[in-house]
């Protein structure tokens, strides 16, 4: 036998608390307390099972299954449905002392220990794609580059994207495709 710790959720208790998490956003705390274990325990079984909901992506109609950020856009392009991106941050425990990159992991938004990711819903609600995560410090608008959304965008479908003021600047790069709220 292996030293590794036993999983103190079963599969399917990981599996419905991730979901929920991804649904309805609700928090590790709140979920700790429904499942009756630590934030950790949470944290850990999100992290476990994120990726294999990733690897089966996303189903939005029969035969259609989205895996990647260029086959949402294309899907958003085609559908003439219009999506929705944001940035969101979950709170984490302070990296250890000494590590190199632990001040990255500060978010300038809520001054916490915070990572990222970048959530593509299209307009009745369902997440279409979510990123991988990034260290708090990110800026949505650098993110959302980094996942090459705007080369996607530029010669890519006719998709409108609606965008908060986080993304301000990617309407010019994108000719129009992300609309956010006027700059004051």
């Amino acid at each position: 036998m292996g030293a590794n710790a036993k999983h103190q959720l079963v599969f399917v208790d990981r599996l419905l608390a991730t979901l929920v998490h991804l649904r309805r956003a609700a928090t590790h705390d709140v979920l700790a307390c429904w499942f009756g274990v630590d934030r950790s325990t949470i944290t850990r079984a999100i992290g476990e099972v994120r990726p294999l909901l990733a690897e089966r992506g996303c189903t939005i109609s029969a035969g259609v299954r989205l895996r990647t950020l260029a086959e949402v856009i294309d899907h958003i392009g085609a559908s003439g449905k219009t999506g929705i991106i944001d940035g969101t941050e979950i709170r984490v425990r302070r990296p250890a002392a000494g590590r190199k990159d632990r001040d990255k992991f500060i978010s300038g938004k809520s001054k916490q220990n915070a990572v990222k990711t970048m959530v593509v819903t299209d307009g009745d609600g369902r997440m279409l794609f979510c990123s991988p995560t990034q260290h708090g410090s990110y800026a949505d608008i650098t993110h959302a580059r980094q996942l090459g959304l705007v080369r996607l965008l530029e010669g890519g479908p006719a998709a409108e994207i609606l965008a908060d003021a986080g993304y301000q600047g990617l309407g010019a790069q994108t000719g129009g495709r992300v609309v956010t709220p006027p700059h004051r």
